[in-house]
């Protein structure tokens, strides 16, 4: 699925942004991953969904840490929700399952494709350790890198994106050289339109229903470009830049 550009046509841009976790990371395969393992040592069955929205619910609280480290403390909440052992030994499996993450079937192959017309630069709320292991599986795709740890702050806050602007102008760029790509309305397609910037929405869960484990934006904002998965991004880059 592919939306007409409302902005620019994509040979206009020499910089693609990326979030990193949901957008190019399946973070809600490996959460499902290590609750399912948890669960069949235990001799419980737990519903996915619901497990995803109490991570959901728990990710907007006031002590929530910096991801995946949060995971521990997300899991007590899951465990508290379907009674199942809170222990030490379960948080760390659940940091270690999501901080082991792997790619969704298409990125390395759209990432490859899209190195070849762009910089590609990761925009993560992930720590840098966590990072680097999802960078190593994606085939370390990217000019530049900004994590949590980098910046001191998580996304949608503006001062991540500026540090990212200014990164950027040392290049010879400038914010409106970059196309955002992500799959969070909350974290980065709400935040880049209100910073002027050009967008595309990886619809990753179209498929299913609500928000999974992405904290659900106050208000829905319509991208720029709109894409059920990264190769669709790809693949119309590749058009366009060919022709």
């Amino acid at each position: 699925m592919v939306s007409e550009p409302a902005v620019k046509p994509l040979s206009a841009f020499s910089y693609v942004t990326f979030d990193v976790v949901g957008t190019l990371i399946d973070f809600e395969g490996a959460i499902k991953q290590g609750l399912t393992e948890i669960a069949a040592l235990e001799g419980r069955e737990i519903d996915d969904e619901i497990a995803l929205s109490v991570y959901r619910k728990a990710r907007y609280e006031s002590d929530a840490q910096r991801y995946p480290d949060d995971l521990g403390r997300c899991y007590s909440k899951i465990a508290s929700h379907f009674g199942l052992p809170d222990t030490s030994a379960y948080r760390q499996l659940m940091i270690d399952r999501v901080g082991d993450a792997d790619p969704f079937p298409d990125s390395v192959e759209a990432l490859t494709k899209l190195k070849a017309h762009y910089k590609l630069i990761a925009m993560t709320n992930a720590r840098r350790w966590a990072f680097e292991k999802y960078e190593a599986k994606l085939g370390f795709p990217f000019w530049a890198s900004f994590t949590t740890d980098d910046t001191g702050t998580e996304k949608p806050d503006p001062a991540f994106f500026h540090q990212v602007f200014e990164h950027v102008a040392e290049d010879g760029g400038s914010k409106d050289d970059i196309l955002h790509t992500a799959q969070s309305q909350y974290h980065d397609i709400g935040i880049s339109r209100a910073l002027g910037m050009t967008n595309a929405w990886i619809q990753r869960r179209h498929a299913q229903a609500g928000y999974g484990a992405t904290i659900e934006p106050e208000e829905f904002t319509e991208p720029d470009y709109h894409f059920h998965a990264l190769i669709e991004l790809a693949n119309a880059a590749d058009a366009t830049l060919d022709a």
